[in-house]
């Protein structure tokens, strides 16, 4: 099991890090759009908080 969460962390955590440029929405004269921040940051908080959801209720100790 902890190679397969390693895996889908790893995963999303590249995923996450190579979407950054994308997403930033940089347009030259216009003000900051954060939509694309935002959304990397929420996805992270989720990330962890489902993770200590599992840790919490669903880990085998």
């Amino acid at each position: 099991m902890s190679r397969m969460t390693t895996g889908i962390v790893t995963g999303m955590g590249s995923v996450w890090l190579s979407s950054a440029p994308a997403l930033a929405n940089v347009e030259a004269g216009k003000p900051a759009d954060y939509s694309g921040i935002a959304g990397m940051y929420y996805t992270l908080i989720a990330l962890i908080l489902i993770y200590g959801v599992y840790d919490t209720f669903f880990k085998k100790s």
